[in-house]
C-alpha cells in the first residue's frame, strides 16, 4: 500500500505552527494552545489537526532542537578531547542560541526524559569525549567516566538556563566552565582558547 505524502498546505500549516509555537513560547514560555494557533493564524482545531496537544508540539519543538544539536555533535571529530569538547561546547552555545526558545524547553524539568531520549547521540559523543579525555591524561581521573560525562552535561545544561545567550562572552563562559569541569585549569584553558580562538570568535564579531 503506498502512503500518500501530506498536502502541501498541511506541511506548510504544520511548519507554521511550529514557527509560531517558537515565538509565543519565546514571549511568553506558558503560551496556551488558543494563543499558538493565534499567532499562527489557524483555529484552535486546526492546530490540534496537527498535533494532539501541547505537550506533543512541545515534543516536536524539542526534537527538532535535538537534531540540530547531534548533528553538530557528529561535525565535532577533533583527535584531542580538550579541543573536540571546546569545540562541540562552542557550537552547541552557539545553536542555543539561535534556538533559545527549544533549548529552553529542553531544560525544562517536565521534559527531561524526553530531551534525554532526543539527545541520545549527543550524549554518546560527550561520554565518549569523557572517556577519551580520561585515556590520554588530559581529563580528571577522580570520577569515573560516565559521572564525568553526567557532570559536563548538567554544568552545561545550567550555564544554558542561567546565561544570557546575547550577554558579551557568554560563549566564552560556557566553554571554560565546561573545560574547567573536565579537569583542566584556567591556564590550561587559556592557553587552549589562545590557540584556537575560533571557539569564542563568532560573538566578538572576529
Amino acid at each position: 500500500m503506498t502512503t500518500r505524502a501530506p498536502r502541501r498546505d498541511a506541511v506548510e500549516n504544520r511548519a507554521g505552527i511550529l514557527d509560531a509555537a517558537r515565538t509565543a513560547l519565546a514571549s511568553d514560555p506558558h503560551a496556551s494552545v488558543d494563543a499558538i494557533a493565534r499567532s499562527a493564524g489557524l483555529s484552535r482545531r486546526t492546530l490540534y489537526g496537527h498535533f494532539d496537544d501541547r505537550d506533543a508540539l512541545i515534543r516536536e519543538l524539542i526534537a527538532n532542537g535535538a537534531q540540530r544539536f547531534n548533528a553538530i555533535a557528529e561535525s565535532v571529530t577533533d583527535a584531542d578531547a580538550r579541543l573536540a569538547l571546546a569545540r562541540l561546547t562552542a557550537l552547541l552555545w552557539q545553536e542555543a542560541a539561535h534556538v533559545q526558545v527549544a533549548a529552553a524547553l529542553a531544560l525544562d524539568e517536565a521534559h527531561v526524559e524526553h530531551t534525554a531520549e532526543a539527545l541520545a547521540p549527543l550524549r554518546r559523543t560527550v561520554a565518549n569525549l569523557a572517556r577519551r579525555g580520561q585515556d590520554d591524561g588530559s581529563f580528571r581521573t577522580d570520577l569515573a567516566a560516565p559521572t564525568l560525562a553526567r557532570l559536563i552535561e548538567e554544568m552545561a545544561r545550567t550555564v544554558v538556563a542561567r546565561t544570557d545567550a546575547d550577554s558579551p562572552g557568554a560563549a566564552n563562559v560556557a566553554v571554560r566552565t565546561v573545560l574547567s569541569i573536565a579537569g583542566l585549569s584556567w591556564r590550561e584553558t587559556d592557553a587552549l582558547l589562545a590557540a584556537h580562538p575560533e571557539f569564542v570568535a563568532a560573538e566578538t564579531g572576529a
